[in-house]
């Protein structure tokens, strides 16, 4: 692909606003060299490495590739043999590293299942170097300091550096704190010449003695090296060379364990820069908000909502453009102003974003082709590089431009056959145009010329367009018209700023009457366009809209589904449960019954015993009455009960007639010679659940099996009250005037309970303690109104 076509459309903006995503300094260069990919093989390879790093963007926040130096030259140096310094070292161990950390990170990749396509392959070419790596390691500190550890001889000599520099600041604080302050500057130690020495004052250099090595600029300090610390400071100096040299000595031994490995530090090298130059690519496509692009090798171009990258988000265009399958030219027509130059410059550099293998500014699926080369004549203001083209340059660049030309070119012309006289402009606009179909070149071609809009209808593989022109604000709306011929807006832009309207009249009469009417006819076709975008736009809307409800109602019926399968299971399991559990608590129940018939024989029954199974098995039958359809016999109840209705009561098993309505909970019922408040759920309308007739006896309390005492003692208090109030219906039931519940004394619980109770009965007349010889204050006496 030629530079030039990079310099007109200002691509290198585009490089640089990738670069600065990058982190490794090898990769910042390459990406400003990136060459700009002609064959579709390759364009769809470096599309599939940015689709992965954008993946491991948005999955795991991008590759993990630190800032690194550019290792190239220092490995050049390692091919000649040559030594590197420590801070060469340590950006050679940074490589290692990365190398290990990178290939750990796509090994968790892999581990997550996550779908790479190309650069898990370049991940393979990393070669690991785990000695040299842990030898640098322990040598080298990452600002390139040699470490203490990196050999037992330097680590013996920066202990003697260690003890000799302790010894000397020992002596030079007689100095700075005992009788010689006085002939000193300041009372501090500093090094000069590496050796240790104190600030005198001029004066007192006779006096105080020692080696003068620097003075102050104004004289009056001198530096000395009092003689008493000369051999110590000879000593450190020994020292200093000693560690100069086997700091030498390491660098060097480092240097040549890394010669040998020196293709595959260049290797893994080349490939932390690929990785980083995806990872960059893939953060740019993240701020710009871009989208993969389709590779066509047809040339069928489609790009849907295009936009200039180099443009803020907040004032650009997106306009949809297409090319090169009904027709390969495209001749846009209209006023200055309108956007044409920055619709040639998008449709360039979004075909360059994506030959070089980057997201394109545009909306999913959006298709762009493969020119081996894409050619632009663009020179006016809007170019940075160009100033305002004569014609002979203009015409200069044309001429260059259509002797390279082919079938696989993508030709960009601005303003075409402009700067000349109009009818010879046109018609050299006109051949040129003709002259790049017959190579079967791809054109988009700007003009002035309304001849032009002639040859976009009569000419066959081309398109007119144009961009939009708001006539009732006079301003342009920059959105590209495919299809519509743009149309002059001079009159009426003349008519809205006051001139008068006999000028206007006068001028259109100079315009011949073919001209008005194209006018006339574009003015119609943008009016209808706009009515068709509006249906459009009103349409999608709606289309949207109904798409989500359809997905809505699509998902709720399948969890719908799913839920009625699942609560039907369950329901059935919670059935066969309850039946299991209802026959084995039945079964219980007759088995306990049966027991104390046998037992009858022989002893007397209490009565609270017959009246605990009897209640069990009442219990049993209203629960799976109600657990066939517990809602809906609470409303039926409720709906068909009325006064003067005979009814069944469940928790008795007695029939009954309904006397009042209470509330919407409970009625009052008669059973026989009882009137009680009963629940709804304990009723069943005996028209509903027709029952078969039962025989009423009536018993004589002589007669009944129902005792007339009692006996609560040794019972829990929930329990006792509950037997208590079964007994007393029992009791009224047998026609009992009278009844003893036996309580006992104890704690006074049950026996306050039962008096609780009976006070608020409303079949009790009134109680009172047993007689002392019927047992006192632990049995109460009961009278049935």
């Amino acid at each position: 692909m030629n530079q030039k076509i990079e310099d007109i459309l200002e691509f290198h903006k585009i490089r640089h606003a990738v670069k600065e995503f990058a982190n490794t300094q090898k990769a910042k260069t390459m990406i400003l060299q990136l060459p700009i990919e002609t064959n579709a093989k390759k364009i769809r390879h470096k599309i599939e490495e940015t689709r992965d790093a954008v993946t491991l963007l948005r999955l795991k926040q991008g590759i993990p590739i630190p800032k690194l130096e550019d290792i190239s030259v220092s490995i050049k140096r390692l091919e000649v043999e040559a030594g590197l310094n420590g801070r060469e070292l340590s950006e050679i161990l940074k490589v290692l590293q990365t190398t290990n950390q990178v290939a750990n990170f796509f090994e968790k990749v892999k581990e997550e299942e996550i779908t790479l396509d190309r650069l898990p392959q370049l991940v393979e070419k990393l070669e690991y170097l785990p000695e040299i790596s842990k030898q640098l390691q322990l040598s080298i500190r990452e600002d390139g300091y040699v470490l203490d550890d990196a050999s037992i001889p330097l680590k013996g000599i920066r202990q003697g550096i260690s003890r000799t520099e302790q010894e000397i600041k020992g002596q030079l604080d007689t100095y700075v704190t005992g009788k010689y302050a006085k002939y000193l500057t300041d009372s501090l130690i500093t090094i000069r010449n590496d050796r240790y020495v104190v600030p005198v004052k001029a004066e007192y250099k006779s006096t105080f003695g020692g080696i003068v090595h620097d003075q102050s600029a104004t004289g009056q300090t001198l530096f000395m090296e009092p003689q008493a610390i000369v051999n110590l400071n000879n000593k450190l100096r020994d020292y200093q060379l000693q560690e100069k040299k086997e700091v030498e000595r390491i660098l060097l031994e480092l240097s040549e364990k890394l010669m040998p490995h020196t293709p595959s530090l260049t290797q893994n090298h080349y490939v932390l820069s690929r990785l980083d130059i995806a990872n960059a690519k893939a953060l740019y496509a993240k701020q710009i908000k871009a989208n993969e692009p389709i590779i066509d090798e047809e040339n069928h171009v489609a790009i849907w909502q295009a936009r200039h990258p180099l443009i803020s988000p907040k004032s650009v265009v997106a306009n949809d453009i297409i090319l090169g399958q009904e027709y390969q030219s495209i001749v846009i027509t209209g006023p200055n102003t309108g956007g044409k130059t920055i619709l040639l410059k998008t449709i360039g550099i979004i075909q360059l974003m994506a030959q070089m293998g980057l997201y394109i500014p545009a909306l999913p699926d959006s298709r762009v082709g493969v020119f081996t080369q894409i050619f632009a004549d663009i020179g006016d203001e809007q170019s940075i590089e160009q100033n305002l083209s004569t014609f002979s340059s203009h015409m200069s660049n044309i001429v260059s431009i259509l002797n390279k030309i082919d079938e696989k070119s993508l030709v960009l012309m601005d303003e075409i056959g402009s700067g000349t006289d109009p009818q010879e402009g046109a018609s050299l606009a006109i051949a040129i145009l003709d002259y790049i179909g017959t190579k079967q070149s791809y054109v988009i071609a700007t003009t002035h010329y309304p001849e032009l809009k002639v040859y976009g209808y009569n000419r066959v593989g081309t398109i007119n367009a144009s961009m939009e022109f708001d006539s009732d604000t006079l301003q342009p709306t920059y959105r590209f018209l495919l299809g519509v011929p743009g149309r002059s807006n001079a009159f009426d832009i003349s008519a809205r700023l006051g001139l008068p309207k006999v000028v206007i009249e006068q001028a259109r009469q100079f315009i011949s009457v073919e001209s008005q009417e194209l006018n006339e006819m574009i003015s119609d076709l943008e009016r209808k366009r706009r009515i068709v975008d509006q249906e459009k736009s009103v349409i999608q809307q709606q289309l949207k809209e109904s798409s989500q409800l359809l997905e809505a109602l699509k998902l709720e019926t399948e969890n719908f589904k799913e839920n009625k399968a699942r609560l039907i299971e369950q329901a059935k399991e919670k059935a066969n449960e309850l039946v299991a559990q209802s026959q084995e608590d039945a079964e219980k129940i007759l088995s306990d019954i049966r027991a104390m018939q046998l037992k009858s024989k022989e002893t007397v029954v209490k009565e609270h015993e017959l009246i605990e199974k009897k209640t069990a098995l009442t219990d049993l039958k209203h629960e799976q009455v109600l657990k066939k359809n517990k809602v809906l016999k609470r409303e039926k109840a409720k709906k068909s009960l009325r006064p003067g209705q005979s009814v069944e009561v469940t928790s008795f098993g007695q029939r009954g007639t309904l006397v009042e309505k209470i509330s919407e909970q409970e009625w009052v019922v008669q059973m026989g010679i009882i009137k009680m408040k009963l629940p709804v759920e304990d009723l069943i309308s005996i028209e509903e659940e027709p029952s078969k007739p039962t025989q009423v006896i009536v018993k004589s309390h002589r007669s009944s099996h129902v005792s007339t005492e009692l006996d609560l003692r040794g019972k829990r208090y929930e329990e006792a009250i509950k037997d208590l109030e079964l007994f007393l219906d029992a009791a009224l039931l047998a026609g009992y005037p009278r009844v003893t519940i036996i309580h006992g004394r104890g704690t006074g619980a049950i026996q306050q309970g039962v008096h609780k109770t009976l006070k608020k009965h409303r079949s009790v007349a009134s109680y009172e303690f047993a007689p002392m010889n019927m047992g006192g204050n632990g049995a109460t006496v009961v009278l049935f109104k």
